[in-house]
């Protein structure tokens, strides 16, 4: 009786990996996001920091009830604190939209972002919960879309894939639909 417990058992096997032979996801070529996509994220940025700059002077200047001038001190570093933080909104984030790509493979989904600190999120596409798809006001104008991947067993997206091309985000996420229940890759 033992010996047929033997044969039927699963075998174990825990055999040391080659770390030659993995794949190099480091030295893919990534899909950058779309220009359309960073530029409009760069005038956005200018506009936000406009309107800000602009209520803070009209505060600051206004004639209807002058302001004290210890108050006029303060908006005055205020002004400057926003128009710099305004430059390094624009600057740091036209650098961190031209890092961001994402490679697709048959069993799994990475994206690469960071300027200063590098990120690599690798989604295997087995793992996937579900996937949305989504377009702001600004996106649908532009033509573009926003994918959303979420995980098994988590409640949060696991990563955004921004500032793609509406058709080329359809095919994108109707692919991984296709392929996320496969367990075979041949």
């Amino acid at each position: 009786m033992s010996e047929l417990q033997d044969d039927q058992s699963p075998q174990f096997s825990n055999t040391q990996v080659d770390m030659a032979q993995l794949a190099q996801y480091q030295h893919q070529q990534g899909t950058p996001l779309e220009p359309k996509y960073i530029t409009a994220n760069v005038y956005l940025r200018i506009i936000t920091s406009c309107i800000l700059f602009l209520i803070v002077s009209v505060v600051n200047w206004q004639t209807f009830k002058p302001v004290p001038e210890d108050v006029s001190n303060v908006l005055d570093i205020a002004l400057i604190i926003i128009a710099c933080l305004g430059v390094y909104s624009v600057i740091f984030g036209y650098f961190s939209d031209k890092a961001k790509s994402y490679v697709l493979r048959e069993c799994d989904i990475s994206f690469y972002s960071g300027v200063i600190f590098k990120k690599i999120v690798i989604q295997p596409l087995l793992r996937l919960q579900h996937i949305e798809l989504k377009r702001g006001p600004i996106e649908r104008k532009l033509d573009l879309a926003t994918i959303q991947v979420f995980s098994a067993g988590g409640a949060m997206h696991t990563f955004e894939l921004p500032g793609l091309q509406h058709e080329q985000a359809l095919q994108l996420r109707q692919f991984i639909l296709d392929h996320k229940d496969v367990t075979t890759h041949g």
